[in-house]
């Protein structure tokens, strides 16, 4: 046979494009199948949700007079939900020039109504000096909409993540400024199993009015836990109905949550994706490339040139994050709950194979 009829053998890529791009962990799998042929209530009424929603209570040091939670499908709904819950027609959100919901949810809070005002971010976040201006700037009543409500998330789309200072005193000005918080929690997993993390889950119940639990990044098939404090909870299932997030076999996450937070399951996922990307960045930085944000959590962020971007897009899949003038680029490389120790070894090879040449 002639060789140009032999087909080259394709090394298939390994994905570090995002922390989802796995299923579910076994013990959630096997959970699911194990309840899947007990009747339960809809809605959220299920043994499983109400089970979860102990367990995470547990996890919050909060009592059921202190909060509710919800689960909703996915991290979108969760902040469209959110935030729409939150806000009366002509009032708006704040955010960071960065944010998750500026950039990457379709305008769907702008399809809700209402106005998005963008703050300069700082490493990602929002800090007080630069939100107290642009709230000032935005007072001209009743011409203007109203700043009523500060979307933050942990991690921040640079991978960064708040200390419990930080927080307290955005906490602070919020309160001043007669601004709810809102925290986005799809990483909230491996930014409070950061290192350098002196946050902890009751400090969110005591720093914000609202939050969320992402667990679609964390291990399940899909699914998000909003905590919302009592003095925003009456009525707010009629909000998840309204906006198609009130599932009728909510038990399927349920049981996922439930299984993530029985035996600590969803920090101990969060610490390995934390790992992982800290070997990833170690690595980067030892052959001399820069980091483009501190790796604190799963997320690395590196300059490097376009050729070595080029031989690492033989054997990986990653995410180009910004394309800069003299060449190169800002790449981002995510690390999740399932990566193999084994791939990222391979991928540091690869990296410093292709550096040497």
């Amino acid at each position: 046979m002639p060789s140009s009829c032999i087909d080259t053998e394709l090394v298939p890529q390994y994905s570090f494009l995002d922390d989802y791009s796995e299923g579910a962990h076994p013990q959630l799998l096997e959970a699911l199948l194990h309840t899947n042929a007990t009747q339960q209530m809809s809605y959220g009424n299920d043994e499983f949700c109400n089970e979860a929603r102990q367990y995470i209570r547990s996890q919050l040091c909060a009592s059921d007079d202190e909060v509710s939670i919800h689960f909703v499908p996915s991290g979108t709904s969760a902040n469209l939900i959110c935030i729409a819950s939150c806000l009366r027609p002509y009032e708006a959100v704040l955010t960071v020039d960065s944010g998750h919901i500026v950039c990457k949810e379709a305008g769907a809070i702008e399809a809700t109504g209402h106005k998005t005002i963008l703050v300069p971010g700082v490493r990602g976040k929002m800090v007080p000096a630069n939100l107290e201006r642009v709230v000032r700037q935005n007072q001209f009543f009743p011409h203007s909409a109203k700043p009523r409500l500060v979307y933050i998330s942990n991690a921040t789309e640079l991978g960064t993540i708040y200390s419990k200072q930080e927080l307290v005193e955005l906490s602070a000005t919020c309160r001043q400024l007669g601004l709810l918080l809102l925290m986005d929690g799809a990483r909230i997993g491996v930014a409070l199993s950061a290192p350098s993390s002196d946050v902890t889950m009751r400090d969110l119940v005591d720093l914000t009015d609202i939050f969320w639990i992402g667990g679609t990044k964390m291990g399940a098939l899909l699914g998000e836990a909003i905590v919302v404090r009592s003095h925003l909870a009456e009525d707010f299932v009629f909000h998840l109905k309204q906006h198609g997030a009130l599932l009728a076999k909510g038990r399927v996450m349920g049981v996922q949550f439930r299984e993530l937070f029985r035996d600590n399951l969803f920090f101990q996922l969060a610490r390995h994706a934390n790992e992982m990307a800290q070997r990833i960045s170690a690595n980067f930085e030892k052959l001399g490339y820069e980091l483009a944000a501190t790796t604190d959590t799963n997320q690395v962020f590196v300059v490097l040139p376009e050729p070595l971007i080029h031989r690492l897009e033989e054997r990986f899949r990653f995410y180009i994050w910004e394309r800069l003038e003299d060449g190169s680029c800002v790449v981002r490389i995510v690390t999740s709950w399932a990566t193999e120790g084994l791939q990222v070894d391979k991928f540091n090879g690869w990296v410093e194979q292709w550096t040497r040449v």
